[in-house]
């Protein structure tokens, strides 16, 4: 039985979640300082793990969620059951 994912890259769990479409528009994302993750500045390599918040900046738009759970791969309508958008 496979063991339960405690922690993933922010990159893949980006694509995985379908927040981004491509992993390499999250690394470039990370990269040029628009991820934050617990309100520090994340690379694309940072681990993330459940009930992390993170915020991603879209132009002049920021979007924050924390994150319900970690998986390799979901389908397309499960996606959004992997985070949970916060309000301000």
């Amino acid at each position: 039985m496979l063991q339960p994912l405690t922690e993933m890259r922010i990159d893949k769990f980006l694509k995985v979640s379908r927040i981004l479409k491509r992993r390499a528009t999250a690394c470039d994302a990370a990269n040029n300082g628009r991820i934050k993750v617990n309100g520090l500045i994340a690379k694309p390599s940072k681990k993330i793990k459940v009930k992390d918040i993170v915020e991603i900046g879209f132009n002049s738009e920021t979007v924050r969620f924390e994150i319900l759970a970690l998986k390799e791969t979901v389908k397309k309508e499960e996606a959004d059951s992997l985070y949970r958008i916060l309000e301000d």
